[in-house]
Order: C-alpha cells, then sequence, then structure tokens
C-alpha cells in the first residue's frame, strides 16, 4: 500500500468545493481546506505507485477549480 499527501492550488474561492469533490473519489482517506501556499491538502492511497499516479492524473486534476498538484509519497525510513 502506497500513501501520499497531495498539494492542491485551486482557483480563488473553489477551495471548499475542490475538497468536497475530492473526499468522494476512491482511495482518497482525507481532504481539507487549509490557509497557506497551498489551499487543500489530500491524503490518499493505493495498492501502487502507478495506480496513485493515475489517481492523480485521472481523478484528482480532473476536479474543477485546480490549478496545481504537488504530490507527496510517504515513507517509512
Amino acid at each position: 500500500m502506497v500513501q501520499a499527501y497531495i498539494l492542491i492550488q485551486t482557483e480563488v474561492g473553489k477551495a471548499s468545493a475542490v475538497a468536497e469533490v475530492i473526499s468522494k473519489i476512491d482511495g482518497v482517506i482525507q481532504a481539507e481546506d487549509v490557509t497557506g501556499p497551498y489551499d487543500v491538502i489530500v491524503r490518499a492511497q493505493a495498492d501502487t505507485v502507478d495506480e496513485l499516479g493515475r489517481m492523480v492524473v485521472a481523478k484528482v486534476q480532473q476536479a474543477d477549480g485546480i490549478t496545481r498538484t504537488l504530490t507527496c509519497p510517504v515513507v517509512h525510513i
């Protein structure tokens, strides 16, 4: 199982709507709108890195109002 934080920048005023839409995607554990340089932070999981990448590109980035994403895989050192 691979987990990651997805940091999302949105159009002005769209953070809450984006977080709500993203929270309904399979594999998303949590989606919260936040303050700071990013507008929404998502915790997601998938069976493989490839599946995680497909989720981000095919589902997360397709949500209306998203301008940029940054995916940060969780590592256990």
